[in-house]
């Protein structure tokens, strides 16, 4: 028999195992990106380049920047925004409910309404009120008003009715949507209760449907804002137009344009974080985590920048 020789002393227990070694996450280099941002960089650099040699008078813009009638321009096309998205936002909700009306006649007649309004251009349909004095030579509203069809349709309600009822086809698809978007049973579970369908509506439906329509209701608050340039055509004047008028009693017309094209962003820029707070607002009951601020998010972005030397990442 073979004798197993033993290294020790006896009932000495074995020495314990090395502790497992911290595990190291590395993140992953992302070079395309680094690639990408440089040519980013690279083609506009060249673009500011090119606009810096081209024969524009820079010193034109900052010059007229806050002028009078530059500033009062804004205003005027912040007036027209919000007075045509309320006639287009009021519009389109009582088209929506007419085109989901099992009323036959209601429902056609707003059909009709959003096949015209959205099949023709805007620009069409502001010249058409524009000059309608040729059909109806005066308006008579009986004891209540009467006047030549020249001095009642003025500049601005030629704007109004354009935008506006334009805006209201439009915006009947978009509550359209978002009306269907909530379950047939709340409708149910609310008649059942004894609401109206009038109530159930304006407490249950609408409510409920505001998360699908409040982001296709910013994006055509923003371009009701560009679409207001179009009514210097009718003669009103906002910023497009006091732009235009400044450029050719200056000499600068083009300069004029860039600056009218800097306001417009300014003021797109602020509805554009408006509207991301609102979405972010009604979104709360649809998801289980808000969505990160512009703000964290640059700051979660600026922090990703340093590879950690170690730990988890």
């Amino acid at each position: 028999m073979t004798d197993i020789k033993k290294t020790g002393p006896v009932g000495t227990p074995p020495a314990p195992a090395a502790p497992p070694k911290a595990i190291v996450a590395v993140p992953v280099r992302h070079y395309g990106r680094y690639v990408s941002a440089v040519v980013a960089i690279g083609l506009l650099a060249a673009l500011v380049y090119a606009f810096s040699q081209g024969k524009i008078n820079w010193d034109a813009i900052p010059d007229y920047f806050f002028d009078d009638r530059i500033l009062r321009g804004v205003g005027q096309t912040l007036l027209l925004t919000v007075l045509s998205m309320i006639i287009g936002i009021v519009g389109g909700v009582l088209l929506a409910v007419m085109r989901l009306s099992k009323n036959p006649v209601t429902a056609s007649i707003a059909w009709s309404y959003i096949w015209f309004f959205r099949g023709t251009p805007v620009l069409v349909q502001l010249f058409v009120w524009f000059n309608l004095g040729l059909v109806f030579e005066y308006i008579n509203l009986g004891p209540i008003y009467k006047d030549e069809w020249s001095s009642f349709m003025t500049p601005l309600l030629t704007a109004l009715l354009g935008l506006g009822l334009n805006e209201a086809a439009y915006m009947a698809e978009i509550c359209r949507a978002g009306l269907l978007s909530v379950d047939e049973g709340q409708t149910e579970a609310s008649h059942a209760l004894g609401m109206s369908h009038g109530k159930t509506l304006r407490r249950v439906v609408i409510p409920q449907a505001m998360r699908v329509i409040v982001p296709p209701t910013g994006n055509e608050v923003i371009n009701m804002l560009k679409t207001t340039s179009l009514v210097a055509a009718v003669q009103f004047t906002e910023l497009f137009r006091y732009a235009q008028d400044i450029g050719q009693t200056s000499g600068a017309p083009v300069e004029m344009y860039f600056l009218a094209a800097a306001w417009y962003l300014i003021m797109t820029s602020v509805l554009s974080v408006g509207q991301y707070y609102l979405e972010r607002y009604y979104a709360r009951g649809s998801s289980r985590t808000q969505t990160r601020t512009p703000l964290q998010r640059i700051r979660a972005n600026t922090l990703s920048l340093g590879r950690p030397k170690g730990g988890m990442a």
